[in-house]
């Protein structure tokens, strides 16, 4: 992949994480969404925000919902390893929230809580991508 292909597609994810930390952050806010879609979208909005920075690296990375392993794969240097060194609550509502089982269904706290930790994980990931060189489009920020 060129570095214009990279950039590109980066910007892509980037824009996924967003828009689905702002659908997750709807549904904590609506009575008619259940909190575990909040939690899902959260998770989601999160490793589609690690992701970005491997795109960016031309990182390949396994499709696997596992935030820290995706953490992990982020080279030293990156505020993202220091300020969120355990993803694994919020990897958690990659699959609890979709389907049930044993664990019991999430509430509004834990909705509210799994958006606080994707929003503050993407402002991370802007933080060190904007650290590291990546031309952000005014549609970007």
């Amino acid at each position: 992949m060129s570095d214009d292909e990279s950039l590109s597609a980066a910007r892509r994810w980037l824009r996924y994480a967003r828009e689905d930390l702002v659908a997750a952050e709807l549904a904590v806010t609506s009575s008619a969404m259940a909190p575990r879609h909040a939690c899902w979208l959260a998770q989601q909005s999160a490793e589609k925000a690690l992701k970005t920075v491997l795109v960016f690296l031309q990182i390949e990375f396994p499709y696997r919902h596992d935030l820290d392993a995706l953490r992990n794969l982020v080279p030293p240097g990156w505020v993202l390893k220091r300020d969120h060194p355990d993803l694994a609550e919020l990897t958690e509502w990659a699959v609890e929230a979709r389907y049930p089982g044993d664990a019991p269904d999430a509430n509004e706290t834990d909705a509210a809580r799994a958006a606080d930790q994707a929003r503050a994980l993407l402002g991370s990931v802007v933080h060190d991508l904007r650290e590291h060189g990546f031309v952000f489009e005014p549609g970007d920020q």
